[in-house]
């Protein structure tokens, strides 16, 4: 078959209407399905009920440190049982509450008021604050820019990580630009995985503002696919090789490998900055939730049982994995009107449409029952320049769901692509 591009007028006229028959169809079936969010399904939150189990007034013995007040940085057992998911020493390490969301949010707010380790002044009294953030990327990390009115500076994710020609043009003339998001490892939502080389610019590189920091949300760092993931390079140690260990925060928390709602989050930086985070924190809290820090630490015992779970993820997620792909090939292949990604890991497949479609692409699989990611959303300020963007999250419908969300998302696809070409 053609690929649309090379269909006469009346072969893609008659693909349109044939398509818009189908979708009328589709309608009538008054579906309900969500792919809007990378959440956890049912089957998934099962694989850990048994940690609800792991502390009680039975067993927590005389573990009455953990109930007290204390412990701002977090239990060493949880210490010992996280660090290798980062790959840090236990004194690189803080165990925060249940959301590495809300230790970045608070590491920035705090930052616009007291300043970083290496800060002369307070970001927030500077004349402008600014963020570098690779797109398509992560809304949520967005949305706290945009909260704080931090500018945000869009630069393209290519096959191996960002842009590192842009960056380091960036970072290297322009002191107001404070930080950088990343999500290294099956990044969201294109799954790539930073290459060495990439580690090692963004570790090294020259940059105007001696208080610049890398936010480096690592959070599917074990959500592998596959038998033989991709190797992520350890930015701290490179950071410390060039001269440079106070560059990073790496985030990670257990929010996809238990309970989003009850997980455990950590942070990991240079020795000098935990320090300069627990200082910080102690004013704030006087302890975290370390039951719930014990009941992961008993529920996993350690970090070989730990990527043993993550295993059973993988054995629910991955047949959902493959069928989109699967069926994106079968429907979309011969017309020339999409490309997409095909992550060995992590929670999202990007897509992508012909150009200026994407918008009506979602509004027409509303319309058919399917709710999928707002379009833009991947993008700062909810603006995607080439309206092409759509991230797809397979991990909560069931695999039947999946199949027919996405068999619905191609019907749009190519509806909206014969109308643009006519």
């Amino acid at each position: 078959m053609s690929t649309l591009q090379q269909m006469d007028h009346s072969s893609l006229q008659h693909l349109h209407e044939k398509t818009k028959k189908e979708l009328d169809a589709i309608k009538k079936e008054n579906l309900s399905l969500n792919m809007a969010r990378g959440k956890p399904s049912a089957e998934q939150l099962q694989l850990s009920l048994e940690l609800l189990d792991s502390v009680t007034s039975k067993n927590i013995g005389d573990n009455f440190s953990v109930l007290n007040y204390g412990m701002v940085d977090g239990l060493p057992e949880a210490k010992a049982l996280f660090k290798d998911l980062l790959e840090v020493d236990t004194e690189e390490i803080l165990i925060g509450g249940n959301a590495s969301l809300n230790i970045m949010h608070d590491l920035i707010s705090k930052a616009l008021i007291k300043g970083v380790i290496d800060s002369e002044t307070p970001w927030g009294k500077e004349d402008a604050i600014k963020f570098i953030c690779p797109v398509p990327g992560y809304d949520r990390h967005f949305t706290i820019c945009e909260q704080y009115d931090i500018e945000m500076i869009s630069v393209e994710m290519l096959n191996d990580g960002p842009d590192m020609d842009k960056v380091e043009e960036l970072v290297r003339n322009d002191a107001s630009i404070k930080g950088m998001w990343s999500v290294p490892k099956y990044s969201n939502p294109e799954g790539i995985t930073y290459s060495d080389e990439v580690v090692e610019r963004l570790a090294k590189m020259e940059t105007k503002a001696k208080d610049f920091k890398i936010f480096w949300d690592n959070a599917y760092a074990i959500h592998d696919l596959t038998d033989h993931p991709p190797k992520l390079k350890n930015i701290l140690e490179a950071c410390k090789e060039h001269g440079n260990p106070n560059r990073v925060f790496m985030f990670a928390s257990t929010s996809k490998m238990t309970f989003p709602g009850s997980g455990v989050a950590v942070v990991a930086a240079s020795r000098e900055n935990i320090s300069f985070i627990k200082e910080q924190l102690s004013v704030q809290t006087i302890g975290p939730d370390k039951v719930n820090q014990l009941r992961h630490v008993r529920f996993f015992e350690n970090y070989s049982n730990l990527l043993e779970h993550m295993k059973k993820h993988a054995e629910i997620m991955k047949p959902k994995f493959d069928a989109v792909i699967e069926i994106l090939h079968s429907k979309l292949d011969s017309y020339g009107i999409a490309t997409w990604a095909e992550p060995d890991g992590g929670y999202f497949i990007s897509l992508d449409t012909m150009d200026g479609c994407a918008s009506e692409v979602i509004r027409l699989a509303k319309e058919a029952g399917v709710t999928l990611t707002g379009a833009g959303a991947a993008f700062p300020y909810g603006k995607d320049p080439r309206d092409r963007n759509i991230r797809i999250a397979p991990s909560f419908p069931s695999l039947e769901e999946v199949e027919k969300a996405i068999d619905v998302l191609c019907t749009c696809i190519i509806l909206v692509s014969t109308k643009k070409l006519l």
